[in-house]
């Protein structure tokens, strides 16, 4: 048992520090190209601090543990969306800009209900098939030229982007290229470990595959977002911490579901109907919060009914699988 739980913390460990890792490399391999700075946040640090659930995930689905792997997809968005953008309006009210307000909170509410249409259509009996894999790759794609046709339509990239590229020169290709490879490999082995460690303690206190996916693994794999999201908070750049959540939550249905439906169908338990609706639920409510109280804003007490929720949320997970 305790060879396992230290094999538990390592994998977070690799995780977390892999994550970081590649977020960097990635980056500066951005900056080196002259990529605009929205999209490095829209696009490469979303991905890279989604990573972490992109290995869990792919490294369940193949190993059979679909429970898991569905689990940690769901658990993470509900602890991005209710935990971390709660505690980040809570250190400072989140403020909304315009295409946020009016495309990218609708666009994670629709893809939280394509998960649940998926999974419960007649046709897949309840799986995730190869097909519906590929659709939902199909989307992140569009959600890619999306974020690539907003970023050019930005009005940011002037003094910004001077700011942003005057030391391209100093960049490594070869260290960030580096940087990345390392990153990639211990978000790999990081995946392992976790894998291996969760799946043997739920088996010794019988816990199920579905509470250590929205639970342990929601959340260990949600820490490079809640880091990232927490600190641009304190720096007063709330549309990263908004962007890196909305960002992540999208990611994690579209690519790393659809990545892992397309390598081995995915079995969909119809008890994460009730996560899902959860989700879908939150998800709603963070589309209204811009228009109801205080105009585009999060406030420090909407910040706090969602921090609420996640606490009841996971009081009632765990006593009602005791």
């Amino acid at each position: 048992m305790a060879f396992h739980i230290f094999l538990l913390v390592i994998g977070f460990l690799l995780l977390l520090k892999g994550a970081d890792i590649l977020v960097d490399g990635a980056s500066n391999i951005a900056k080196k190209f002259n990529i605009p700075e929205i999209v490095i946040g829209l696009t490469i640090v979303s991905i890279g601090t989604s990573m972490p659930e992109m290995i869990v995930s792919t490294a369940s689905a193949l190993a059979g543990h679909s429970d898991m792997s569905i689990g940690n997809i769901v658990g993470s968005n509900l602890v991005n969306l209710l935990l971390i953008l709660g505690l980040c309006a809570m250190v400072k009210p989140l403020i909304f800009k315009k295409e946020t307000k009016w495309i990218e909170n609708f666009i994670a509410l629709f893809v939280a209900l394509t998960l649940l249409f998926l999974g419960n259509n007649s046709i897949g009996n309840n799986m995730i098939t190869r097909k519906e894999g590929i659709f939902l790759l199909f989307l992140c794609i569009l959600f890619f030229i999306y974020n690539i046709v907003m970023a050019k339509k930005g009005n940011q990239f002037d003094d910004e982007a001077l700011v942003i590229f005057e030391d391209k020169k100093k960049i490594s290709t070869l260290k960030s290229t580096i940087a990345i490879i390392i990153g990639i490999v211990a978000l790999k082995f990081g995946g392992d470990f976790v894998i291996d460690g969760a799946t043997y303690i739920a088996q010794v206190f019988g816990i199920s595959e579905k509470i250590i996916g929205l639970t342990i693994l929601a959340i260990s794999t949600s820490l490079p977002e809640l880091i990232t999201s927490v600190t641009a908070t304190f720096k007063g750049e709330t549309d990263m911490a908004i962007g890196n959540i909305i960002g992540s939550n999208i990611f994690n249905i579209l690519l790393i579901i659809g990545v892992s439906a397309v390598i081995t169908p995915i079995e969909y338990s119809l008890s994460y109907n009730k996560d899902l609706m959860i989700l879908i639920g939150a998800s709603t409510l963070f589309v209204l919060f811009p228009f109801i109280g205080k105009k585009d804003q999060m406030t420090r007490v909407n910040g706090a009914l969602f921090v609420t929720a996640y606490i009841i949320y996971m009081i009632n997970l765990v006593m009602s699988n005791l």
